[in-house]
């Protein structure tokens, strides 16, 4: 038994998030209010990161985890990312759809203690990013570097993406910017998986040369989307003046703001990413 695992500053960090889980989604299903897809997300969100949280600390606490065929720094590293982000979004996603003003009942009481949870658990994730990040100068773990934490955020944001595209058929230059978002994520969610199942090894040409070369690509190809979205998306329309939180007019300005976020982070890792290489 590594007793580490749950005394260390990242073991603390790691059970503060799986109790301030539990709590959000225990409070949200005994109110019962949870049935539209955000409710849906929320829910999946904080079982997903209970459940995967536990694992961890069991795996680290029995000391099992060298036995798995994984880069084990990396994939934690990822994880507490990708947790941040999903919860972070979750706690801001859940009070905007489910509590209103005023709040006096006792299911709203309940909601909002579930979002302050949502809080501070995405505050422990982020904490464990923070302990687990590398320090300059050590790249035993790509996913660790800020690199390797851009590429889960770029990942994580062209699933925001795609869970906001509509009427976009029939437009050659929304459909660029389609294709943009999808081979984006495909190539980071393929330097992602193969860096956790160790086989980067195998890749024949420069590793770093090849992710600088296709962190610049990645670029461009978001600089043209970020010009061609919001030119073809709201070219001669204004927003309808009936607007809900489903009006194609919301989501295409959510992708517009989303697609510059990813432009921004692809930015920042081709600056990152040079640094490390030259």
């Amino acid at each position: 038994v590594n007793l580490r695992a749950l005394t260390s500053w990242v073991g603390i960090a790691r059970l503060l998030a799986v109790v301030l889980s539990c709590l959000a989604f225990s409070l949200v299903a005994s109110t019962g209010r949870f049935e539209s897809p955000y409710g849906t997300w929320c829910m999946f969100t904080w079982c997903f990161c209970f459940a995967v949280t536990l694992l961890v600390l069991l795996l680290e606490l029995l000391d099992l985890y060298p036995l798995l065929p994984l880069s084990w720094d990396d994939f934690t590293s990822a994880f507490s990312m990708l947790a941040a982000l999903m919860v972070f979004t979750s706690s801001v996603v859940f009070p905007a759809t489910f509590i209103s003003s005023p709040c006096s009942s006792d299911q709203c009481a309940r909601q909002a203690v579930a979002t302050t949870a949502s809080c501070l658990c995405f505050l422990a994730y982020a904490t464990e990013v923070s302990l687990t990040r590398t320090r300059p100068g050590d790249i035993s773990s790509f996913l660790s570097t800020v690199p390797g934490l851009l590429k889960v955020f770029e990942a994580y944001v062209a699933c925001l993406i795609f869970s906001l595209l509509d009427r976009y058929s029939g437009e050659p230059g929304l459909m660029w910017c389609v294709a943009v978002y999808s081979l984006c994520f495909i190539f980071t969610l393929l330097i992602i998986i193969f860096t956790i199942g160790r086989c980067l090894t195998y890749i024949a040409c420069s590793l770093e040369k090849t992710l600088v070369g296709y962190n610049f690509l990645a670029m461009l190809m978001y600089l043209t989307a970020t010009v061609l979205w919001p030119l073809y998306s709201f070219r001669g329309q204004s927003r309808p003046d009936s607007c809900g939180t489903k009006c194609w007019w919301n989501k295409h300005l959510g992708v517009t703001f989303l697609t510059i976020f990813n432009l921004i982070a692809y930015l920042v890792d081709l600056v990152f990413s040079t640094r490390m290489v030259f």
